[in-house]
């Protein structure tokens, strides 16, 4: 059973970067075909895909983010992480990391709420 675990402070000032870490159990982040996405969801709102780091270590952006989310992975650590640089009240979100296979989400983790507030 693959579990997901988002960590990272849950409060974060405006124009600072926010960082969060998964840590992956029962499965490996190099293991074929998947990819290890962040995904968030403002108060209220739909999720957001924000990007991914795929098995074999290539990286994918929503362009929405215009270049602020920065996508690594520590092998050894088996964990992906997130920073996302000068964020504003509207990054305001609970902040999920899950593994995709073939298109679509298999396994989530529970998310973490980070606010930034105004």
């Amino acid at each position: 059973q693959v579990q997901l675990q988002e960590s990272g402070p849950g409060l974060v000032k405006p124009s600072q970067m926010l960082s969060l870490t998964c840590a992956v159990s029962g499965g490996s982040i190099t293991a074929g075909y998947y990819g290890w996405s962040w995904i968030r969801q403002p108060p209220g709102k739909g999720l957001e895909w924000m990007g991914a780091i795929t098995y074999d270590g290539n990286i994918y952006y929503n362009p929405s983010l215009n270049s602020r989310a920065s996508i690594s992975r520590d092998t050894a650590k088996n964990q992906s992480s997130l920073q996302l640089s000068s964020v504003t009240p509207g990054d305001t979100a609970v902040y999920y990391c899950a593994r995709e296979h073939y298109g679509g989400m298999d396994y989530w983790g529970k998310g973490t709420l980070v606010t930034v507030p105004s």
